[in-house]
């Protein structure tokens, strides 16, 4: 049951993605690009998962997922040199190519060779991540 309902809401957000235009990488810039041509639809789409997340934070507080387990707890609420790095290169990534994690995933399928090498580099990156991390850490604490 957990797979099934696992491959529903993957497939029903992968056609959010697809119908509010977050896989067009030309939109996506077009969002970023403040002093040029702004596109600021992606501000209701934006709008439209953060109004709906916000109720169902509160919604599930006490209560179970139907297929089990528990839901996660709120994050962490403060802002460390890794939160700041991480975003910082997610922006950049977002703001170069116009895709991130979900879109990339989703554009898989009609992305061309462009989507898997991003796909591949993202990969990389996540996996590279925690490894550096830790060096970073190791040679602050040195310091």
């Amino acid at each position: 049951m957990r797979l099934i309902l696992s491959f529903a809401s993957g497939g029903l957000f992968g056609l959010g993605l697809l119908l509010s235009g977050m896989t067009d990488t030309q939109k996506v810039k077009g969002w970023l690009d403040f002093f040029g041509n702004w596109d600021p639809t992606l501000a209701f789409v934006m709008g439209g998962a953060i109004l709906p997340m916000t109720l169902a934070w509160r919604f599930t507080h006490g209560r179970t997922p139907l297929a089990g387990g528990s839901f996660p707890g709120p994050p962490r609420q403060e802002f460390d040199r890794r939160l700041i790095i991480g975003s910082a290169l997610f922006g950049m990534g977002w703001g170069l190519t116009g895709l991130c994690p979900g879109p990339a995933i989703a554009s898989l399928s009609y992305g061309g060779l462009g989507g898997v090498i991003f796909m591949l580099s993202m990969s990389i990156g996540m996996i590279a991540s925690a490894p550096v991390a830790l060096r970073l850490d190791r040679n602050i604490a040195s310091t």
